[in-house]
């Protein structure tokens, strides 16, 4: 009975359950495994998501006059997207975080902060705290904002290296090349595999 029972609670521990649309609140997060070739997939290659997934990308669910949209940095910068857009990007399953109820008091404020950078650029450099946004870094900066300037969320030594090799994925190598700059190899900053598992979400599983 023990052995059935451990074998039961491990089960429910990795089991995702799903959740529908009409079950999503304003300050849900959404995490989107994109298929945009090699830069996606080392993107996905260096930080282990919730339960080992892949993430790529991520934003923020507002919910206006009963429509649905999702705050993101991406393409052309900071915007507000109808959540029909941001979920036909890709056929992977969409993954819903949502804060835990001693959190959910900073929720308006960041959302506030995501309409107040509406039309920033995206952040092509992925450099923290250099006037524009990538995915990740609009929510961490949010939630910072909300949380009186403290860090919410949690920023890493961001690195470019093939885990395996230790060399820079060659995708990486040609990008930065074109930008002009030095790779930034071990400046802080953070992406939506690592956001997914934060202690301060509750996963609720995927979206239907």
């Amino acid at each position: 009975m023990k052995y059935l029972l451990l074998l039961l609670c491990s089960f429910l521990s990795l089991s995702v359950f799903s959740i529908k649309k009409s079950e999503l609140r304003t300050g849900d997060l959404l995490f989107q495994n994109l298929d945009c070739g090699g830069m996606c997939d080392a993107i996905e290659a260096v930080t282990a998501g919730y339960q080992d997934r892949d993430f790529s990308h991520m934003g923020m669910v507002c919910i206006k006059d009963g429509k649905y949209y999702i705050a993101e940095s991406i393409g052309k910068g900071v915007q507000l997207t109808p959540i029909e857009f941001f979920l036909e990007r890709t056929k992977h399953a969409h993954l819903v975080g949502r804060l835990k109820p001693p959190y959910k008091q900073y929720i308006p404020k960041a959302v506030q902060f995501c309409y107040e950078q509406l039309g920033t650029a995206y952040d092509e450099a992925f450099l923290y705290d250099n006037g524009k946004y990538y995915c990740s870094e609009l929510i961490y900066d949010a939630f910072k904002y909300a949380y009186k300037g403290k860090p919410f969320f949690t920023l890493y030594p961001m690195t470019y290296k093939d885990p395996e090799t230790k060399q820079f994925y060659p995708v990486w190598v040609d990008y930065f090349k074109k930008l002009q700059m030095d790779i930034p190899e071990g400046l802080p900053g953070c992406n939506p595999g690592g956001m997914s598992t934060s202690d301060k979400l509750l996963i609720l599983g995927n979206l239907e």
